[in-house]
């Protein structure tokens, strides 16, 4: 019997077995960038002049915002634009028990960042790697949900710089009665005024400064090709708003410093489009680890929708100055 699903007459998928996908290995992906693409990202999540470390190649402080390399596994090694469906469609690798996920009906529930090592302000003198695996493939609702793990590597040496999380949901693409997958953690707000309030106006022409970082799905630039997908028109990336509340929480409640950023996690709950007005919330929660637990959620001013849920954010404490003996 295969290992891999085939697809009978009627389009339907047999010899699936969902099961069998926890913890195969998918094929690793070369990454590099440039400083000019570490100040473009900045630019495009809205970071501001008084940011100019994260903005200015010269500044003596220049870095990397900590969650630049969201982006790297689209963008890879490239330095041009490049047809988006084209690579997703052949960069869709074969999942044990698992029908192939159709890239023009899925989309992005969950991601998550942790920060192990700050990456450099450009990868020069390194071997960059995106190296992944699932954790496994559920089916709820008819919809077919893989959960995968990435880290960014540098073959070189071994150094790991960021670990990522991800569930991707393929709309319509389950109904096979596999596993429905572990119950998440909840971070919900709490029942009280938020802390901190980051707000932040999109412009009409926001998903397209932010899909030259790497993220070229026509979804995010053709009019026509958003309605055919079943919305209003051209959409924001759920990264680029995932990063926007990224980079709120940390200046607003980090003080800018890319060295308090250790990790964050949200939940792609509606779309936005080009041009909405974005309100992150945010909420101290406990922590037994002497880091800072931050609660968010973002939504957008308009009309009140849940653009972003279950966000947890955790920052670093302020770390002492520099002994002057």
């Amino acid at each position: 019997m295969s290992l891999y699903p085939t697809r009978n007459a009627s389009g339907k998928y047999e010899n699936v077995d969902f099961t069998k996908a926890a913890g195969h290995e998918l094929p690793t992906v070369k990454v590099s960038y440039l400083r000019r693409d570490v100040l473009l990202f900045a630019a495009a999540i809205g970071v501001k002049k008084e940011e100019i470390h994260f903005l200015y190649e010269l500044h003596p402080s220049f870095a990397v915002f900590p969650t630049f390399s969201s982006n790297l596994a689209f963008k890879r090694t490239s330095q041009d634009v490049f047809d988006f469906i084209e690579r997703m469609i052949a960069s869709n690798a074969p999942v044990p028990g698992t029908p192939p996920f159709d890239p023009q009906c899925s989309v992005d529930g969950e991601r998550g960042l942790e920060i192990i090592n700050p990456l450099p302000v450009d990868s020069s003198g390194l071997d960059l790697e995106v190296r992944g695996k699932i954790i496994g493939v559920y089916d709820k609702g008819g919809n077919m949900i893989l959960e995968g793990e990435n880290t960014l590597v540098d073959a070189n040496t071994g150094k790991t710089f960021v670990k990522f999380t991800n569930m991707a949901f393929g709309i319509g693409q389950g109904g096979y009665g596999g596993p429905k997958g572990p119950s998440k953690k909840v971070y919900s707000p709490p029942s009280r005024e938020p802390d901190s309030v980051y707000v932040y106006k999109t412009s009409p022409e926001q998903a397209l400064l932010y899909r030259l970082c790497g993220d070229y799905n026509p979804l995010h630039a053709d009019e026509d090709f958003g309605k055919k997908a079943g919305f209003k028109g051209s959409i924001m990336q759920g990264l680029g708003t995932w990063n926007i509340a990224a980079h709120g929480i940390l200046l607003q409640l980090g003080n800018s410093d890319p060295l308090r950023f250790k990790s964050i996690n949200a939940r792609f709950s509606n779309v936005v489009y080009p041009g909405e007005t974005l309100e992150t919330r945010m909420w101290h929660a406990p922590s037994t680890d002497g880091n800072i637990d931050v609660v968010f959620e973002t939504r957008v001013q308009e009309d009140g929708r849940i653009a972003l849920s279950n966000g947890l954010c955790v920052l670093k404490s302020e770390h002492p100055p520099p002994s002057k003996l």
